[in-house]
């Protein structure tokens, strides 16, 4: 059960996301100056407190941040013409304001965008994905032999070694 703030501290941690700054917070929430930074801090460590700021933080980057579908609608709407732009023209008679469509080289790359995200049956992208699983594929057969020719090679050293030393009568350095 989550504990309800008191109306001192909502303010307090509606200030503190709007500013950032703890202790002006406290004092336009309704703390004392003197004990607005020891308070500030305080209600800042209060779980409650935390809690209520990282949802009202999330809620507010999750309406502010454009997500996927938005990104391609507004593509969408640029790439058809929809989307306008605004252009401000100055004339010796004054400024004056307007809305245009965006030219065709912004709708090209409008529609480029967009085709990235749905390549569809596109040749190209599908030899690119072929060409990438081979190497991938390529690779792990690489990282195989090599872990397993490290391995016979260390052993094959070791062998040697051994052999070496059995040669030079049981003292390797040679004395």
């Amino acid at each position: 059960m989550k504990r309800k703030l008191t109306p001192k501290q909502q303010r307090f941690a509606d200030e503190y996301i709007e500013s950032g700054k703890k202790e002006e917070s406290a004092i336009k929430a309704g703390y004392k100056s003197r004990s607005a930074h020891s308070i500030a801090t305080e209600n800042l460590q209060k779980p409650a407190i935390k809690s209520y700021i990282d949802e009202r933080m999330a809620e507010i980057a999750s309406k502010r941040i454009m997500d996927a579908k938005e990104a391609v609608e507004l593509l969408t709407r640029i790439a058809r013409g929809e989307e306008k732009e605004t252009v401000i023209s100055s004339t010796p008679e004054g400024v004056y304001e307007s809305q245009k469509e965006a030219d065709l080289k912004t709708r090209i790359s409008a529609v480029k965008e967009i085709l990235k995200r749905y390549p569809g049956d596109d040749k190209l992208v599908k030899a690119q994905i072929r060409k990438a699983e081979a190497d991938a594929d390529i690779a792990e057969a690489k990282a195989r032999i090599m872990n397993a020719s490290t391995d016979s090679t260390e052993a094959k050293v070791s062998e040697y070694l051994d052999k070496l030393d059995d040669v030079l009568g049981g003292d390797s350095d040679g004395n």
